[in-house]
């Protein structure tokens, strides 16, 4: 059959099951002119490229699919960075498309001609130029299977401007092996579980890669059968249910007593699918006295990046712990039943006390109120979309906000590229239409992504923006209050939006809350909007002053 690059780049999607392309068109013959013909490939319009990415990157965390983003020549690609950089940062399968200028002109100074590969080769697992378009189905079934083999990451694909449209016959298309896996050396796993037999205290931390090999069921099995704690990095929140009574909480800056506790006390360290960076692990200077250290990982140079392991190994986070666990069975591990006792126990006490701490009815609202609160009203079925702002921050601090629902969080890597969450929680609601969708931002991000409103309203979506406004960029203010002598300069804002005149304004329901009283009822508010098809934001004035002590601790190191 004859056809253009474009179009069958739209047939293979239809096969591959990739659902939307986020951006917006230059010239609308690249790509969405294909597009129109389409039952099953959703172009959805957004107001900036860059958001486009973001939801890309938050579509593929949800979906455990591809997310896929668009755009135009030079400018418009250059608008994609930030979200592949965080996608590339973070290990998230986004596929970015771009147009290059005409090859009868390359290098002539054509209209918006740039070296575009070149800007996304660091940042990607490959950037190509199709050249031919007969061959624009091995181009295609390549960037899909390295965006989703191995470490997953986001790929950078473009057609010259000519080449695209021409209508050439296509070979046929052989789909994407998306399902190779490694598995562990058995030796290694021996090593393993002799170090798990003298461990009087294991301790497993999940990190993005457990999410990405959707280890959830062994995980839970493998925590349940050994009796052992489990932590999480940020990108590893909802591997587990945060209420499972082997649940430790965070790691690193995201810590709290519980968690620290449980983390200082380990024997045995055993990290899965995560490269344990400098916010995951304090800076590298938190790691447990003594303790021995496994790290498991797909990726064999992520492998004593950081902290050196006594045991190594490259492996698919499922794939290892399965591995593990029958090992384990085969020498009839016992598991220590006073050790699962005191670690419910003490845990039931951890998040008794949070509950307790979150209630507080002091003014101006105190971040962890409104988490806490935002738990409560949304409960299951809700997807957590986050920035990663000083007051919003406590949206990381477990149990304050306890995940309940497998992968049902969308965190920024360690790029934190602010407007990702703002933005991204769009992304998340398409891929999981009937849930809830809650992003906690401050108002320093709402303001780089918020023209993004429309698009969710457009498309009817549950999702609810919430605001911990305090008029700052809370986090670099805070640094300029406490470790610069208060030398304060442009991190206030002295003028600002009316976030919610602006929310209304764009068709979502919207109010101001100033009042602790005034917090559940207003979230009840936005979800049944959200019920009725109509996006939901709250502006929620915040006390900018307080910070968790790990905040505050972490901070000490650098």
């Amino acid at each position: 059959m004859e056809r253009t690059a474009w179009e069958e780049l739209v047939a293979v999607f239809e096969r591959e099951g990739i659902r939307y392309v986020f951006g917006l068109p230059g010239s609308p013959k690249h790509l969405y002119d294909a597009l129109y013909d389409s039952a099953a490939v959703r172009p959805i319009l957004t107001r900036h490229e860059t958001a486009g990415a973001f939801m890309a990157y938050a579509f593929a965390r949800v979906s455990g699919t591809v997310g896929c983003c668009f755009g135009c020549p030079g400018p418009g690609i250059a608008n994609l960075v930030p979200g592949i950089l965080e996608a590339w940062s973070g290990c998230v399968p986004v596929f970015a498309l771009g147009v290059r200028a005409p090859t009868r002109t390359y290098g002539m100074g054509a209209f918006q001609e740039a070296d575009q590969v070149s800007i996304f080769r660091p940042i990607t697992k490959w950037a190509v130029t199709v050249e031919r378009p007969d061959r624009i189905g091995w181009y295609l079934r390549r960037a899909l299977t390295l965006a989703t083999t191995g470490q997953p990451g986001p790929v950078y694909l473009e057609i010259p401007a000519d080449r695209a449209l021409e209508r050439v016959t296509m070979p046929p298309y052989t789909p994407a092996d998306r399902t190779v896996r490694p598995a562990p050396d058995p030796e290694r796993i021996a090593q393993v579980v002799r170090l798990l037999r003298s461990a009087k205290r294991p301790l497993l931390v999940c990190g993005g890669g457990a999410i990405a090999s959707g280890a959830y069921d062994v995980v839970q099995a493998f925590v349940e059968r050994l009796g052992i704690p489990v932590q999480v990095t940020p990108a590893g929140r909802g591997i587990i249910q945060e209420d499972h009574p082997l649940f430790a909480g965070l790691v690193g800056l995201y810590r709290t007593e519980y968690a620290k506790a449980i983390w200082e006390e380990s024997d045995l360290l055993i990290t899965v699918g995560s490269r344990m960076e400098e916010f995951q692990s304090g800076a590298w200077t938190y790691f447990p006295s003594g303790a021995h250290f496994v790290q498991i990982d797909i990726a064999a140079e992520e492998l004593g990046r950081n902290w050196i392991p006594d045991v190594a190994i490259q492996a698919d986070a499922k794939l290892a712990l399965l591995a593990l666990l029958e090992a384990l069975e085969r020498e009839g591990f016992l598991r220590d039943e006073a050790r699962v006792r005191e670690l419910t126990e003490r845990q039931r006490a951890a998040i008794a006390a949070a509950e307790a701490d979150a209630m507080t009815s002091q003014q101006p609202i105190r971040g962890k109120r409104i988490v806490a609160t935002i738990n409560r009203i949304f409960d299951q079925k809700t997807i957590l979309v986050l920035e990663n702002g000083a007051q919003d921050l406590w949206a990381y601090y477990w149990p304050y906000y306890r995940v309940r629902d497998r992968g049902a969080v969308v965190p920024p890597a360690e790029q934190t590229a602010m407007g990702l969450g703002v933005c991204g929680a769009i992304g998340a609601a398409l891929a999981k239409p009937e849930w809830y969708v809650v992003c906690t931002t401050g108002d320093g991000a709402f303001q780089m992504g918020m023209h993004e409103l429309p698009t969710a309203v457009e498309h009817h979506l549950r999702v609810t923006w919430v605001i911990f406004n305090d008029h700052a960029l809370g986090w670099p203010r805070w640094t300029q209050r406490t470790q610069l002598g208060g030398r304060v300069i442009a991190t206030e804002f002295a003028a600002t939006f009316d976030f919610a005149a602006v929310a209304r304004a764009a068709g979502c329901y919207a109010e101001r809350v100033e009042h602790p009283e005034e917090l559940a009822p207003a979230l009840e508010r936005a979800r049944r909007a959200n019920d009725a098809g109509q996006p939901a934001v709250l502006d929620v004035l915040v006390d900018s002053e307080e910070h968790h002590p790990s905040f505050v601790e972490f901070h000490k190191l650098r």
